[in-house]
């Protein structure tokens, strides 16, 4: 993620913020990509500390309005979990913004978004994390960290937050666009598999059986070894994450070596082995830094040759992709273990 400037003084700021030093207030449009002045705030900017500029008739902004379902604020717990959940769709969003998805210049289609809590006014309810023909479920509850930790080693996943939540489930969704094409489902089958295969058998074998022994030689993660649908999920998140661990890291002038500045732009880049052997450095980098404060680290994975490749064929995909503009292909979906 970029840092920003205050439009009106120029100060520093960060994406979330709300007002500048300064005591401007901040608005950010994800168009330009940046905080502008005079424009109308998004209408949810009180209710759970939205920034974003309004752009429907209905006063919500881009980030807002793909939002049609909202946890239970009858439970206030829900309303900060919900603004946390919030948070971590706008970073997404405004990422692939930079790769021309979503954009004003986009025509193809957005997904909707279901925020629900498994905790109502009604009691307890289980929620399922998962996408459906462009239609995505988040569970808010995992914005609490204490929660998500748990599930995090319930599930033994190495990486669990908000952000990774999101742009997993998206990643699904850019599939159904980038699906439009035959040319991709079969440059796709032919590194991931066949995604015809029998989803709702392949995730009950995972959960009953495990990874293979071997899973790192071929994928990104236990849960990506569970079907060719969620290896492109977890793939495509994870060149998410690599991509946005250089931008952020040159914005902060955290740069090594081979980034020629701090105005290089990772989401520009289009040599995707330049650009992740970047990301693997710098990463590995900070989880040294990280370690010294007795944290988790940044990115605590090993890539195999395997995987690599698979990681060149998504960047590739979500570089180039946003101009995919023909119908999506529709008649399945995926669901995670909450």
């Amino acid at each position: 993620m970029q840092i920003f400037h205050c439009a009106q003084c120029g100060q520093q700021a960060f994406f979330s913020n709300l007002t500048c030093n300064c005591g401007a207030e901040l608005v950010f449009d994800p168009e330009p990509q940046k905080f502008v002045s005079g424009a109308k705030f998004c209408a949810n900017r009180q209710v759970i500390g939205c920034n974003w500029k309004a752009e429907n008739e209905a006063g919500y902004c881009r980030s807002c309005a793909m939002t049609t379902t909202i946890p239970d604020t009858f439970r206030n717990k829900n309303v900060r979990l919900w603004q946390d959940a919030e948070k971590a769709k706008r970073w997404v969003l405004a990422n692939l913004g930079r790769w021309g998805w979503f954009t004003n210049a986009d025509q193809g289609a957005r997904p909707t978004f279901n925020l629900l809590s498994e905790k109502t006014s009604a009691g307890r309810v289980p929620v399922v994390m998962g996408h459906a023909d462009g239609e995505i479920t988040i569970n808010v509850m995992e914005s609490d960290p204490v929660e998500r930790e748990r599930r995090r080693d319930e599930l033994s996943e190495r990486l669990r937050t908000m952000t990774a939540h999101f742009r997993h489930e998206i990643a699904h969704f850019l599939f159904l666009r980038l699906s439009s094409d035959e040319r991709f489902l079969n440059a796709f089958r032919a590194r991931f598999g066949d995604e015809r295969a029998d989803y709702g058998a392949a995730l009950d074998r995972h959960y009953a059986e495990g990874a293979p022994a071997d899973f790192q030689q071929n994928y990104v993660t236990r849960y990506a070894s569970s079907h060719p649908h969620e290896d492109w999920a977890e793939t495509a998140a994870h060149a998410m994450h690599l991509t946005d661990i250089v931008d952020s890291a040159v914005s902060a002038r955290l740069t090594h070596n081979g980034v020629p500045s701090a105005k290089f732009d990772a989401y520009r880049e289009t040599n995707s082995v330049a650009l992740l052997r970047q990301a693997f450095e710098i990463g590995t980098s900070l989880n040294h830094v990280n370690r010294s404060m007795g944290m988790q680290d940044i990115y605590p994975f090993v890539i195999s040759q395997n995987v690599h490749a698979k990681l060149v064929f998504v960047h590739e995909q979500l570089i180039f992709g946003a101009g995919i503009k023909r119908k999506a292909a529709r008649g399945w979906f995926s669901r995670r273990k909450h």
